[in-house]
């Protein structure tokens, strides 16, 4: 009942930004005379757990899986994580040259979610200049993992997180991009006494571009308001991007196993630095639907 009462409410979602349409195409101008705009500051969508700052084409569906197998250093009963996986299928879609949406379910939790992503301001240059590309984001997420006892279940509303993060970038060179994500994720439901319902955190990552088809990624994001000596963990990821025709192909090395706003951002437990490093990777492909 639960899955089907989120699934309604991104439905109606999608309807009310639809119906926007026409005054969104008004925004759309950018082939003005003049005016030169920046395009390609990352290669896909996501950057490598987080969103970068590019967004589909209206009419542009893009398939996404992502993965992160266990610890590598879980040994070899393991095989060094490759015994442990997480995944997370999702589709993208431009409703608009601007504004996206987005839609996806993860083993993780057995977590389903749903963004919006808007483009505010895109990086240009020549007659009217802006140094910057700024993207306003904002996601809900539901964990509907079961739990054995029947105090510790909650109900619809308490399950829900929402993250709210304004995305910043560059792209100083063809060769080199960078991104800054101020970030708030609002828990609904938390332990009381220990964690505060609000988390605070900033995003940032960068791309090297090695090659034409290939670039070397890393991200970092820094909770400000972490409690001390608790489990949790800062998210830091590196990764590859490999660009095939339209596919992307990224693979990675993170100590984060969600591959959702709530999950790195707040429930990462691993310390990269002491070995507990995940391998994974997403492979995104695009379709033109109209």
């Amino acid at each position: 009942m639960k899955t089907y009462l989120l699934i309604l409410l991104l439905i109606a979602s999608a309807i009310e930004l639809t119906a926007q349409d026409d005054l969104m195409a008004l925004l759309e101008k950018e082939s003005e005379p003049g005016i030169n705009y920046t395009e390609a500051t990352f290669k896909g969508t996501r950057l490598i757990n987080g969103h970068s700052i590019e967004t589909r084409k209206k009419g542009v569906l893009d398939f996404i899986i992502g993965h992160r197998f266990g610890r590598i250093n879980s040994g070899a009963y393991e095989f060094f994580g490759l015994d442990q996986s997480n995944v997370r299928i999702g589709f993208d879609y431009g409703l608009t040259n601007r504004l996206n949406i987005g839609i996806g379910r993860n083993s993780f939790e057995k977590t389903y979610d749903s963004f919006l992503k808007y483009k505010l301001m895109k990086q240009q240059s020549g007659s009217r200049q802006l140094p910057v590309s700024i993207v306003a984001f904002s996601s809900i997420a539901i964990k509907t993992l079961r739990t054995n006892d029947p105090a510790t279940e909650t109900d619809f509303i308490s399950s829900l997180t929402y993250t709210y993060q304004i995305i910043i970038a560059r792209k100083f060179s063809p060769s080199f991009s960078f991104q800054l994500l101020p970030s708030l994720v609002h828990r609904n439901a938390v332990l009381p006494d220990l964690e505060g319902n609000d988390i605070y955190a900033l995003g940032a990552g960068g791309r090297v571009k090695l090659t034409k088809r290939l670039s070397l990624n890393a991200e970092y994001y820094y909770q400000f308001n972490r409690i001390a000596n608790s489990l949790i963990q800062n998210s830091f990821a590196l990764g590859v991007d490999i660009e095939t025709g339209g596919h992307v192909f990224q693979l990675q090395l993170t100590n984060s196993r969600a591959m959702i706003e709530k999950g790195f951002i707040t429930e990462t437990t691993g310390n990269f630095f002491r070995g507990d490093i995940h391998f994974g990777f997403n492979i995104s492909r695009t379709f033109q639907l109209h």
